[in-house]
């Protein structure tokens, strides 16, 4: 928690005016002469770095995931297959899979833009058919995922 302080934006007197506590008091604590504060103000300095720093955590994940890192998706819903010469009839399944950066950065986007989660359904048919049912593109025969009667979609990155 020390680290996040010291990296804090505000002044050590206005973090002190909102906690109710002294100035001298926040600067002994960013400087590690405070190890112990009391159970309130440790409290309200957990508070004030999640609120503070949250945000900007996600942020950077978000962008990582849109840049390099992809994410990883976790759907329950009905596949059915458009492929020539397949005999697997649609059904209800648990997938959880990596998408790649392209396919977070395009979901990512458009949840920003305020999309529902129907209008990410098309993005996500096609970052699944392409991470799980073409193994990234390297099966021969590429089926086209389709998927209906969707129970729960789930991003983590």
């Amino acid at each position: 928690m020390k680290f996040l302080l010291t990296r804090a934006k505000r002044s050590a007197k206005a973090l002190a005016e909102r906690l109710g506590v002294s100035r001298r008091m926040v600067e002994r604590y960013r400087a590690g002469k405070l190890t112990t504060p009391q159970k309130r103000l440790q409290a309200a300095l957990v508070e004030e770095t999640e609120t503070e720093w949250r945000p900007q955590v996600r942020a950077q994940a978000r962008d990582r995931a849109a840049s390099t890192g992809g994410m990883m998706v976790r759907v329950v819903a009905h596949f059915g297959f458009t492929a020539s010469g397949s005999s697997d009839d649609g059904r209800v399944r648990h997938v959880q899979t990596e998408i790649s950066p392209t396919y977070a950065k395009q979901i990512l986007e458009l949840q920003e833009a305020g999309a529902t989660e129907e209008d990410l359904h098309p993005i996500v048919a096609k970052a699944i058919t392409e991470s799980y049912f073409t193994d990234w593109g390297f099966r021969r025969e590429s089926p086209v995922a389709h998927f209906t009667d969707i129970q729960s979609i789930e991003f983590e990155f």
